[in-house]
């Protein structure tokens, strides 16, 4: 898979600062030009501004009973028990630790979302074998249970869902910047009143159609950026949810995007492959420590990408751009 670098990125984080060339692994003539244009544009302006609103990692067991009032006193038994629950859990990992239980209930069953923070692990397997020996703690202790199933889907591996967009899967994270009229009349070639009233049609237009994304397209950078540095590339489906917000500001355009299901890892798994290792250290971000560093910088280039996408419809560039790089001639 080729790999370009785009750059240089300008990250105002609490975990990511200074400038970054970002490797975009991709066969798409046009997606690093794009992003390239969108980093010089937020270069100029100040840089891109990154927060980690939080950070978790599910498994979802079910348990069924005879009654939807004895699936109410179970979850009463675990909550009264949950620093016992917690201590079997966190007895299989080093680094993961037992946050809290959700509870959600449905007819005669009982739904639990264990949430564990993971460290720089992306995490899964550590929560499901935590989350495994957890509850076999509780069922040689709880009386009644009718069925059990390990993963009942409400952790929703490897797919998008209102659930995770509202309580967080992985990182949730915000990338924003202010952007001036004089700079987006010079670079992108067109105005914040244009972009704000194309934006209020997107997301008409996202509402109608019943997306779970309002912005342009994030999974092209998450896609790119977690084949070049060695994530799990199926969870593209949960990490490209997002929620973009702008808003015209005296002298300029203020754009927002939230990402609520950022799954990466920097340590683990296909991190330490040659390529992908050389890529992370390319960003600083490889090994312990790293995590939040690497989730700013995946969410600073998803915003350079969205503001420059955006531009490029309004301003009549969109399908000249692809005509010109996208290697769409023979």
């Amino acid at each position: 898979m080729p790999i370009g670098l785009a750059g240089p990125l300008l990250v105002n984080g609490e975990y990511a600062r200074g400038e970054f060339y970002v490797p975009l692994a991709t066969t798409e003539g046009t997606l690093v030009a794009s992003y390239n244009r969108g980093m010089k544009l937020l270069h100029r302006a100040g840089g891109v501004t990154t927060t980690v609103l939080d950070d978790v990692m599910q498994r979802a067991p079910a348990f069924g009973f005879d009654s939807a009032r004895e699936a109410r006193t179970f979850g009463r038994w675990v909550v009264a028990n949950f620093a016992g629950i917690k201590r079997v859990a966190e007895a299989t990992t080093h680094t993961g630790q037992l946050r809290d239980i959700e509870q959600f209930s449905a007819s005669r069953f009982l739904f639990l979302r264990f949430n564990f923070t993971t460290g720089d692990a992306a995490g899964q397997n550590m929560a499901g074998r935590a989350t495994e020996q957890a509850c076999a703690w509780i069922r040689e202790r709880y009386p009644g249970l009718r069925e059990f199933c390990l993963e009942s889907n409400m952790a929703t591996d490897k797919k998008s869902s209102q659930v995770n967009i509202l309580h967080t899967r992985g990182k949730r994270v915000v990338a924003e910047a202010t952007i001036s009229a004089a700079l987006i009349r010079e670079i992108m070639r067109t105005t914040p009143e244009q972009m704000f009233a194309a934006r209020q049609v997107s997301n008409l237009g996202g509402m109608l159609a019943g997306v779970n994304n309002n912005g342009n397209h994030s999974a092209n950078a998450i896609t790119a950026l977690f084949l070049a540095t060695g994530q799990d590339v199926a969870n593209v489906a949960e990490s490209s949810a997002a929620l973009v917000h702008s808003e015209l500001r005296s002298g300029g355009y203020y754009y927002s995007i939230t990402i609520p299901a950022l799954i990466v890892a920097s340590y683990g798994g296909g991190t330490g492959l040659p390529t992908q290792r050389e890529c992370l250290e390319l960003l600083g971000c490889y090994g312990p420590g790293q995590v939040g560093k690497l989730a700013e910088i995946v969410a600073a280039t998803v915003l350079c990408g969205e503001i420059s996408l955006g531009s490029a419809v309004v301003a009549g560039e969109w399908v000249s751009a692809h005509e010109r790089l996208g290697r769409n001639r023979p």
